[in-house]
């Protein structure tokens, strides 16, 4: 049986301490500080789930000079100054953060670039865990898009995205937003720092 121990995980810097403080002591904003309850594996087990949660292959350090640059084609977006920002398009297997204040356009923009990309690219899932489908179908009419293979799915639960991930295989995966994706192997709240 894990043992388990009480943390306390500042909801604005992420900052984590043992114990409570009405002031996160990183970033000294008041009543940030949420309690979480973490299991503590056993070694085994610990050692286990690092083995499967590596990605990369362990290497020795080398000189920057001495790595050999691949030219990786990047996907088009159909907005040229998106593409600009994204330094040519978007790096295959890359994970981009798209930020903004509320209303400026950013469901939309991933909307308009997720359309163009199903349409050059293949299949796209589009993940929205704050609109409906109807609602992006709505927003999609008005702007004129129209792509077959761009799938639509209403969920928040990372372990759904992911099975329907696998069983789609997407060229690209778009989340929209990443703060209301939870993972059940968590105890914390959706759109906390630690989740």
């Amino acid at each position: 049986m894990a043992k388990t121990r009480t943390r306390y995980v500042c909801q604005n810097c992420g900052k984590q301490t043992p114990r409570y403080f009405g002031r996160c002591p990183n970033c000294n904003e008041f009543n940030t500080m949420v309690e979480e309850t973490i299991e503590i594996a056993r070694p085994s087990a610990a050692k286990g789930m690092a083995a499967q949660r590596t990605a990369l292959p362990t290497t020795a350090p080398q000189r920057l000079g001495d790595v050999r640059a691949e030219h990786i084609p990047r996907l088009q977006t159909p907005s040229v100054e998106f593409n600009r920002v994204l330094g040519g398009g978007i790096v295959p297997g890359s994970i981009v953060l798209i930020g903004g204040d509320p209303g400026i356009g950013k469901s939309t923009l991933l909307l308009q670039s997720s359309a163009g990309l199903a349409q050059a690219a293949g299949r796209v899932l589009y993940v929205s865990g704050e609109e409906s489908t109807h609602q992006i179908k709505m927003r999609a009419d008005r702007m004129g898009l129209h792509a077959d293979e761009l799938y639509l799915l209403t969920e928040t639960n990372l372990s759904d995205i992911l099975h329907h991930v696998s069983r789609i295989e997407p060229a690209l995966l778009v989340i929209d937003s990443i703060q209301t994706v939870y993972s059940e192997e968590s105890e914390s709240s959706p759109g906390s720092v630690s989740q």
